[in-house]
């Protein structure tokens, strides 16, 4: 007989967007989702019907936060349609893999990207012949304890582990792709603005990056646009996960920090805590 799976956190979650302080309207979009399917036993022969309890309800949590460009209505337009086209794909195609089993994992990470490729067609199809709209994604997918992340653009993914803040994503900018090829500095990359545009976006150049992360009890995972990370730092991240005595509180909090630092831009934020099982 197989081992058990890993008994799974208790996932407390919270997701927050707001405008800002300069912008019109807002062009971010999260989506928080529970993907559950289960086993109901009405009768049976087995001499032990409650071995059939690992079985009993296989989950997986959806987390995504897109930023969208190309003007308002583009945006807005880009990152609603790729978090619904997401959200309908996963959906519909991903429930066979909602077990921990590596035996699979290759085909379920196919299966992501080709979920982020179907919302890059869904986009493009608004484009016409011309320059169309385009939008971040950050996209976790936990199958207790690991996070599939698909990522695309400047939104950010972090988790805090023991009071140690990690980010695992890298911004895709131009600035970063310089850098990285040692053209430029960080530091020149900055003032030349080249963090400001996407090498990569959902309806524009795609390149997708795929990861893996194994997610402990008691972890902070927090998803997230620039319009937080350019007016709230690590360090205050850090305290904001510590110190949040729930999911919802977090947000508000990293929220009210990015708009009383100006809020330059729409600021969105998704948490969830990994707390210890009952």
């Amino acid at each position: 007989m197989s081992p058990a799976p890993p008994i799974p956190a208790r996932i407390d979650t919270f997701g927050l967007t707001d405008t800002g302080k300069v912008r019109s309207q807002n062009e971010d979009q999260f989506l928080l989702a529970s993907l559950d399917k289960s086993l109901s036993l009405q009768h049976t022969s087995l001499p032990d019907p409650e071995a059939l309890g690992q079985f009993g309800r296989a989950s997986a949590q959806l987390f995504i936060v897109a930023d969208g460009v190309g003007g308002v209505a583009g945006g807005q337009l880009a990152s609603g349609t790729a978090v619904q086209a997401l959200a309908e794909y996963i959906g519909r195609t991903a429930g066979c893999y909602y077990n921990y089993d590596v035996d699979v994992e290759n085909e379920f990470l196919e299966q992501l990207e080709r979920a982020v490729e179907r919302a890059h067609e869904r986009v493009r199809a608004f484009a016409g012949k011309g320059q169309g709209p385009a939008t971040t994604v950050t996209m976790v997918t936990l199958v207790w304890p690991r996070a599939y992340v698909i990522h695309v653009g400047d939104s950010r993914g972090y988790y805090l582990r023991q009071g140690r803040l990690r980010q695992f994503t890298r911004d895709q900018t131009m600035g970063e792709l310089l850098v990285d090829e040692g053209v430029v500095t960080e530091e020149q990359a900055r003032s030349s603005r080249l963090d400001n545009v996407l090498a990569s976006a959902v309806g524009g150049d795609l390149h997708p990056s795929i990861g893996l992360v194994d997610l402990q009890y008691d972890d902070s995972l927090l998803l997230c646009t620039d319009g937080l990370t350019k007016h709230v730092s690590d360090d205050q991240i850090t305290e904001a996960l510590q110190q949040g005595e729930s999911a919802e509180q977090i947000c508000r909090q990293l929220v009210t920090a990015a708009l009383e630092d100006g809020g330059t831009d729409n600021v969105t934020v998704v948490v969830g805590r990994m707390n210890p099982p009952t």
